[in-house]
């Protein structure tokens, strides 16, 4: 992986808003594990390819674009998106995720921005539900940093342990 970071430096740094939104992004997220999120940070930060500032920003903006895509595809597909095939596969994780929404309401938007199954799923829900945009908006941007933020301190942390 590092010949890899080495030949594509510049643009490797792209695979973090990409990988974040795909693990947050509405049926991505199933199949898209944060680990490969963690992976590519830790080698892009070990590597000085780049700053625990910029990764921050990345993974902020990619989780808040799938977070929000999922959101508005909950919205435009209503109850329908129970009939879907991929949520007809994962109805365990589906209701798992309606019973976070029922339950916590808003504060579900934090709890499950750190479930990897439930993460994908739950800005759709919240479409689904009809809770309101401009209520949600503020609420995910910040779960998405402190989400990002963490993911930061993971990378420090892999890098920390490393040099010792």
């Amino acid at each position: 992986m590092a010949a890899w970071l080495e030949s594509y430096g510049p643009y490797a740094i792209l695979l973090i808003p990409a990988f974040a939104f795909g693990e947050t992004c509405l049926g991505l997220g199933l199949f898209v594990s944060s680990l490969w999120l963690v992976l590519i940070g830790s080698a892009l930060y070990q590597g000085g390819h780049a700053e625990l500032q910029l990764i921050f920003l990345l993974a902020f903006f990619g989780s808040t674009v799938g977070d929000h895509t999922g959101f508005f595809l909950g919205r435009w597909l209503g109850p329908g998106f129970h009939e879907l095939r991929l949520v007809r596969r994962n109805r365990r994780r589906v209701a798992q995720t309606e019973a976070l929404v029922t339950r916590f309401g808003p504060y579900a938007i934090f709890i499950g921005r750190f479930f990897p199954a439930v993460r994908c799923l739950l800005p759709a829900m919240l479409g689904i539900s009809g809770f309101p945009q401009p209520r949600y908006t503020p609420l995910d941007l910040l779960a998405s940093a402190l989400w990002a933020l963490a993911l930061c301190g993971i990378l420090f942390g892999i890098d920390f342990y490393m040099q010792d």
